[in-house]
């Protein structure tokens, strides 16, 4: 079924406790904006507060998991003033009171009181790749193309910093947020940063086979473990995450470009998006030493 946002899709087999979100947004490789995250948002309430349900599977549409936030309004996710039309950057003032909303929904589903499984396959970039990390029970085909290459133009401190270092490691977190590579799944699958890596063909499958096994647990035991497993997680890794995630994103996505740095807005307000992505891998391109 469609909720008021046909561009996510919210399905439920009652028979197996397991409800299904789905990205419907394949032409944009099921990236997303604010009025999306928010559809996602009440689906994932509608979760929360049936008892019937034990499971969650998120996935995105035509094989594409998410390339995450819509970058062709990269200043419109903090309202009219702060439109690129108004040519003018939005305050600090205006990007922390958005950022603390928009971190409330990462927040809700890294503690989703449900089990989350997550279906990962084609693209999972920026809060895509964020929401990947953030799933209970992650199967990702290994040619998904992973990463955080937006910190490239808006800076390295996207995102939760405390998730990235506990779920990827010190290294591994360093190097994708210093450099913004996109990297393959499967190069990083001996690390065992997701619980399932395999081939693109069998993601769907065997996605649903967790979903089901999960499902087959206790509810009750499901929800006490996912509260505890919570306050480990705060007291051990996150602690602080909360506030530091809104706190750094909106100052550390201010950023005032020196000559010669790309400046992803600018290119793209003067050569549109398409030309202003490929001068962006233009620029930063290095090739690999013989």
């Amino acid at each position: 079924m469609t909720t008021t946002d046909d561009r996510v899709l919210f399905d439920v087999d009652r028979d197996k406790r397991i409800a299904t979100i789905t990205l419907n947004n394949p032409k944009q490789r099921n990236s997303y904006d604010a009025a999306m995250r928010d559809a996602i948002a009440r689906c994932l309430d509608r979760v929360a507060e049936d008892d019937d349900l034990t499971v969650v599977l998120l996935r995105g549409a035509e094989g594409v998991f998410s390339a995450g936030a819509d970058m062709n309004n990269a200043y419109a996710w903090y309202g009219d003033k702060a439109s690129p039309q108004a040519k003018r950057r939005p305050s600090q003032r205006r990007r922390l009171t958005v950022d603390r909303k928009s971190f409330g929904f990462y927040h809700n589903f890294m503690g989703f009181p449900k089990v989350t499984v997550g279906e990962i396959s084609g693209y999972a970039l920026g809060g895509g790749f964020e929401m990947a990390l953030m799933t209970d029970i992650s199967v990702i085909a290994r040619d998904t193309k992973i990463g955080m290459p937006a910190t490239r133009f808006l800076g390295p401190v996207l995102g939760s910093l405390h998730m990235f270092f506990h779920r990827l490691g010190p290294v591994l977190a360093r190097r994708l947020l210093l450099t913004g590579d996109i990297i393959e799944a499967g190069s990083i699958e001996h690390l065992g940063v997701f619980t399932e890596t395999c081939d693109p063909e069998k993601v769907t499958a065997r996605a649903w086979y967790w979903a089901q096994k999960a499902a087959k647990m206790p509810a009750d035991g499901v929800v006490i473990a996912k509260e505890a497993f919570r306050l480990v997680e705060a007291t051990s890794a996150y602690q602080g995450e909360e506030v530091a995630s809104y706190l750094f994103h909106a100052f550390g996505t201010n950023l005032q470009f020196a000559p010669g740095e790309f400046n992803f807005v600018k290119t793209r307000a003067e050569h549109g998006t398409k030309e202003a992505f490929r001068l962006r891998d233009e620029y930063f391109h290095v090739p690999e030493p013989d």
